[in-house]
């Protein structure tokens, strides 16, 4: 099936559309192999996974000085929408990582970033965020996994669930209590072979299958002081501009993609299948449907490129990824049922992709925010409540590496020509 362009013409350059064709070529090479796998196992894919971070992909906002992409935001939903197209798991997985690299971006002194940054951009090194526990869920001042000073090193005890990438995970990102109150918060770099620190075990899910998101457990895991991300109080503000910033944008890119899917895979079956002597397609009732669910795509991706093209220059848009994360998961959603209307008993089937693409959009309301905590927060801007916006607080570090998208010389992916 020949697909129409995505590019928009305004917020996309050259140089994306190309990203965009590298990434397509290498997902459908080297992902779509592995879905019937990963569906029938419900099973981690760590092979895939290191197979996928060893392009580059990971480091698309790390600057070129770290052997990163330097390609910016826009670029790194273009990575994840497209590997989202065939594997919403995949894609969770890069966008994961990508979410553990803002950390160490904002927060990280200059030997932890030297230290980290190379090895992500690498493929060596997936990093995550762990914020969640299981009694406090997203009230991130309810948590209670702590960190307690113990001469030149912290001693971390607790636990930390819906981790993404929990059990690929080589350099864990945990925010903990310090001490008490919103500013008894504090952030710690954890290696995944620290001891003291295990892996619960993995449980399987609706969907995502391949990827994992699972519970980190700290039972008097030591680490040096060195570790610790920023000042003791900054924890706070490393989970919320880690969710913004990066969290947002990317569960947003996540379900642009299986959107993307949901419309192709409708479309391809409404053409292949015959009603009274005609394709599908034919008939007002399902023409409608896919006019709708075309329409909710344009809309969504135009928010989604809109949204990180404000991050990619530096501008106030906290407002606009939380907008395009709420109208992305709630359109995909909708695609989503649209699209069974159209298949009708035939989407019920394993054996169709829509089965799996339904499944797995549902897995990306919740994190980074529920649509009814994006709504609340929409509800603030339009009442003058607002609070100050993590995109203009860290704007001079995020147009710094905007800035990268301008030289032509970054490579796509490794061993692939720009």
């Amino acid at each position: 099936m020949n697909l129409p362009s995505q590019r928009d013409g305004y917020f996309t350059t050259e140089q994306h559309d190309r990203l965009r064709e590298s990434v397509r070529s290498f997902a459908e090479s080297e992902v779509r192999p592995h879905i019937a796998e990963m569906e029938e196992s419900r099973t981690i894919h760590y092979g895939l996974s290191r197979r996928i971070a060893e392009q580059g992909w990971i480091g698309v906002t790390i600057g070129t000085e770290h052997g990163g992409m330097g390609l910016g935001h826009l670029a790194k939903t273009i990575i994840i929408e497209e590997l989202s197209r065939v594997s919403g798991a995949m894609g969770a997985m890069v966008q994961a990582s990508q979410l553990g690299v803002a950390k160490i971006l904002h927060f990280g002194d200059q030997r932890q970033q030297n230290q980290w940054l190379p090895a992500i951009s690498e493929g060596r090194c997936l990093p995550t965020i762990a914020v969640t526990e299981p009694e406090s869920g997203g009230h991130v001042l309810g948590m209670s996994a702590t960190a307690k000073r113990d001469g030149d090193d912290y001693v971390l005890n607790g636990r930390k669930v819906f981790v993404g990438n929990s059990h690929v995970g080589d350099l864990h990102g945990v925010v903990v209590r310090t001490g008490p109150g919103s500013h008894g918060l504090s952030a710690f770099l954890v290696e995944a072979d620290r001891p003291g620190f295990h892996l619960g075990d993995h449980e399987p899910t609706m969907g995502l299958h391949g990827f994992s998101f699972g519970e980190l457990i700290f039972d008097d895991c030591r680490i040096p002081a060195e570790n610790l991300l920023g000042s003791e109080g900054d924890g706070l503000s490393v989970a919320y501009s880690s969710s913004v910033l990066y969290g947002r944008p990317n569960l947003t890119a996540v379900s642009l993609g299986i959107h993307q899917a949901l419309v192709e895979e409708t479309v391809e079956f409404s053409l292949e299948h015959q009603r009274y002597g005609n394709a599908l397609s034919e008939l007002p009732t399902v023409k409608q449907k896919l006019g709708q669910m075309q329409s909710q795509l344009m809309t969504a991706r135009l928010l989604a490129y809109h949204a990180a093209h404000l991050l990619d220059e530096g501008l106030p848009c906290d407002t606009e990824l939380m907008n395009a994360k709420l109208v992305n998961v709630e359109s995909s959603l909708d695609s989503a049922r649209t699209a069974m209307e159209v298949h009708a008993a035939y989407g019920l089937s394993t054996d169709r992709r829509v089965e799996r693409y339904i499944r797995d959009a549902h897995h990306i309301y919740a994190p980074a925010g529920t649509s009814d905590v994006q709504r609340l927060r929409l509800a603030e801007v339009a009442l003058g409540t607002a609070k100050d916006q993590w995109s203009q607080r860290l704007a001079v570090r995020l147009r710094e590496s905007g800035e990268q998208l301008r030289s032509p010389a970054v490579p796509l992916a490794r061993g692939i020509a720009s």
